[in-house]
């Protein structure tokens, strides 16, 4: 039995927390240069800082014209290219599906 004094091991990784393999802060400011590619390029009568994570960003106004203006910039912003099994609406449906994304293709690459 491990004296109380002891810390349990979880609390090592509490410094440097980790989402979908990634340290937070990397997933935070991915999060928020997604917010500001929708911002520049989908066309939103609203602020997509304001917007849920999980907001349906179709229903919150961007077109599906839209929609690839946003892809393409953040094909331009990450460096990568999204492969045609991702060419789908659900895949930019919504911060966190866009964020979920990426990070399945910086993972393969």
């Amino acid at each position: 039995m491990r004296p109380r004094s002891a810390a349990p091991r979880w609390a090592d990784r509490l410094e440097r927390p980790v989402v979908s393999g990634f340290r937070l802060d990397h997933a935070t400011d991915m999060n928020h240069q997604i917010r500001q590619i929708i911002a520049d390029h989908g066309r939103m009568p609203v602020d997509a800082h304001a917007l849920d994570d999980h907001a349906d960003l179709y229903q919150a106004g961007m077109t599906s014209h839209a929609s690839v203006n946003v892809m393409l910039a953040l094909e331009d912003a990450f460096d990568l290219e999204f492969p045609d099994a991702m060419l789908k609406r659900s895949v930019f449906e919504s911060i966190a599906s866009i964020a979920a994304a990426l990070t399945q293709l910086e993972v393969a690459a």
